[in-house]
């Protein structure tokens, strides 16, 4: 077993663990990908790493890519989005995920298909930033046809910024 920053991970992992293993690597900056931790969904550990960041494979309930790299403030957000609680930054969190993604709403957070209104976007390579004072946000566009960064599900506990820094999929 495996303890943290208050999560507890299993260190076993699954018979495709060596896929699962590259999908949540794909997800970090070549810099961070021999220093991170890395769980799969069960929590069973496929890397033990010694940097602050975890790095998840594609959530099994999505089709598509959507691995994902966290450090301790985006492990908090991620544990209330998940749990559907609310959630305040304490510090800014930096999180990559650099295989990009396959679709998410940028106005509702648990949308789970493209509809005419929810702002459906299939992002590239892109950083997310989430900050303690939520006003500093005010100054970034919510369009993510923009061209550039711009802020996700505004006026939501999970608001952050979106950096793009590749092509879309």
């Amino acid at each position: 077993m495996l303890i943290f920053t208050g999560y507890i991970f299993n260190v076993h992992a699954a018979d495709n663990s060596q896929a699962l293993l590259e999908d949540a690597l794909s997800a970090a900056p070549p810099s961070l990908r021999d220093k991170v931790t890395v769980v799969d969904w069960e929590k069973n550990v496929l890397q033990k790493g010694t940097s602050s960041y975890t790095c998840f494979p594609t959530p099994s309930q999505l089709q598509g890519k959507a691995p994902m790299c966290l450090d301790a403030p985006w492990m908090e957000w991620a544990d209330a989005w998940m749990n559907k609680k609310s959630f305040q930054a304490k510090a800014i969190g930096i999180s990559y995920m650099l295989a990009g993604d396959d679709g998410a709403s940028n106005i509702d957070p648990y949308a789970k298909v493209e509809t005419a209104d929810n702002q459906w976007v299939k992002e590239g390579p892109h950083l997310m930033i989430i900050t303690p004072d939520k006003d500093l946000l005010n100054s970034l566009p919510t369009d993510p046809n923009n061209g550039g960064p711009y802020v996700m599900w505004k006026d939501t506990p999970y608001v952050h910024i979106m950096i793009p820094v590749g092509a879309r999929n």
